[in-house]
């Protein structure tokens, strides 16, 4: 973003046309709840060259995930990206290309998104896959949605094991489509009791769960079929399909994915890719794009835009989805890692990532006072602490070790999960690393 700051009068002038009196009219809408309070503890103003020295000097502070053994997961993953990754995406004809709107003169682009579409159906295991949508937080909620029209029921349940960030955005947009959102309570190492009634459009479930447990998913699809209900599988660690059961093989009507894990590195939260897959019946309700392959007049090859929500101008509050764009240079990135993989490769990654985290919770699980809570994982689990979880944080990052997430973090108000660290390890957790986390926790439980 260009350093291009407005005078007072600038500002002045901008107001009067929009007709609002002050900077803080435009906030209205905002809770207060949601607002902060006075100003940042920032001068006020500075030369360009002073930002960046500030900027700088701030930015030096962090401990970035390729310094240190690192071992932070909670949805977002890290690892390796091919150069070729980086490389093929900064082409000019991908680079510059967007959304389609005239898409059968973007050949390219819309080859890209059906490849794209191909693997996100094969690796779930689903009958179709869309264009991708924004990330997987938003991909949840869509699916929800598209539940209740498909079922025309009035209730969402959602798994106490389903990523707190991913609960709050379908309680979000449900408050504006008069769905009802039960949010089951989180209970690490154990089942969700699941009650499916005649109201219910929908159980989500996360798979990995969001404390790393794997859990057949097949009796719960049995349930909601015979209760009327569809069954929304949520993926935030796609590599995992690579050595356990599919979603769709298990009976899942919809999957929703953060596709984070493939071709996109760490990105202070994004921009991600949202994967999103279903049943050939539901396609007309699925939410984003679908590009499609047909032949031209000639018989030649080509691809168009068979499917699109972007309706708004047509059919406006009665359009299925309010998306109006894709994640499409985030989509093609976990194309190109994907293809560079194959299926071999995937099969292969998903090992490397199961071993590291066997390992590690084997190692850290034989230190005094410290015990495994999870029994069924792949690359993440959480570990019972004989101390506050947030303080054993603090402290390994001191010694030079990102050892995980305090589920404190995400639940605050929950005392009795002070002690569990959720962890991760992924093919980039090497021997040392493993050797430095167990070495330094170790020391911080004396």
């Amino acid at each position: 973003m260009r350093y291009l700051p407005l005078t007072l009068d600038d500002r002045r002038e901008m107001l009067a046309a929009i007709g609002v009196g002050s900077i803080d009219d435009l906030f209205a809408d905002v809770p207060s709840a949601a607002r902060r309070e006075g100003l940042l503890d920032l001068p006020l103003a500075q030369g360009e060259l002073e930002v960046e020295r500030a900027l700088s000097r701030m930015a030096a502070k962090n401990m970035v995930a390729g310094a240190v053994p690192f071992f932070i997961g909670a949805g977002a993953y890290r690892h390796h990206m091919p150069a070729a990754v980086d490389h093929l995406i900064q082409r000019g004809e991908f680079l510059t290309s967007y959304t389609p709107y005239q898409p059968e003169m973007a050949q390219g682009t819309l080859q890209a998104l059906f490849e794209f579409q191909t693997q996100v159906a094969l690796v779930t295991r689903m009958d179709v896959a869309n264009a991708s949508l924004y990330d997987g937080a938003t991909a949840c909620a869509e699916a929800v949605a598209m539940a209740h029209r498909i079922t025309r029921r009035g209730k969402a349940i959602l798994s106490g094991a389903l990523h707190p960030h991913y609960r709050t955005v379908c309680q979000t947009y449900a408050q504006f489509s008069g769905l009802q959102v039960e949010a089951l309570k989180p209970t690490p190492g154990r089942a969700d009791p699941i009650d499916i009634d005649g109201d219910t459009a929908c159980i989500v479930v996360q798979y990995p769960d969001f404390f790393g447990e794997l859990r057949d998913c097949s009796a719960l699809a049995t349930r909601c079929r015979q209760a009327g209900a569809l069954l929304i599988v949520v993926v935030t660690e796609m590599v995992a399909l690579g050595a356990v059961t599919p979603p769709g093989e298990m009976g899942a009507d919809i999957v929703a994915g953060e596709g984070q894990s493939i071709g996109n590195a760490l990105n202070f939260g994004g921009p991600y890719v949202g994967l999103f897959a279903t049943r050939e019946q539901h396609v007309r309700q699925m939410p984003g794009r679908l590009a499609g392959q047909t032949v031209d007049a000639d018989g030649r090859r080509g691809w168009v835009l068979t499917l699109s929500t972007r309706e708004q101008h047509i059919r406006r509050e009665k359009a299925t989805s309010n998306i109006c764009t894709n994640s499409g240079l985030c989509a093609l990135a976990f194309t190109i890692h994907l293809a560079l993989l194959g299926e071999a490769g995937l099969t292969r990654l998903a090992q490397l990532n199961h071993a590291a985290a066997c390992n590690l919770a084997d190692r850290l699980a034989a230190l005094p006072g410290v015990r495994l809570v999870s029994e069924c994982f792949f690359n993440e689990f959480v570990l019972r602490l004989p101390m506050a979880a947030a303080s054993a944080v603090a402290a390994l990052a001191d010694r030079g070790v990102l050892g995980g997430v305090p589920l404190s973090r995400f639940y605050p108000e929950r005392e009795e999960l002070a002690d569990l660290l959720l962890v991760a390890a992924t093919e980039t957790a090497t021997g040392n690393d493993i050797d430095a986390y167990e070495a330094a926790l170790r020391e911080v439980l004396r």
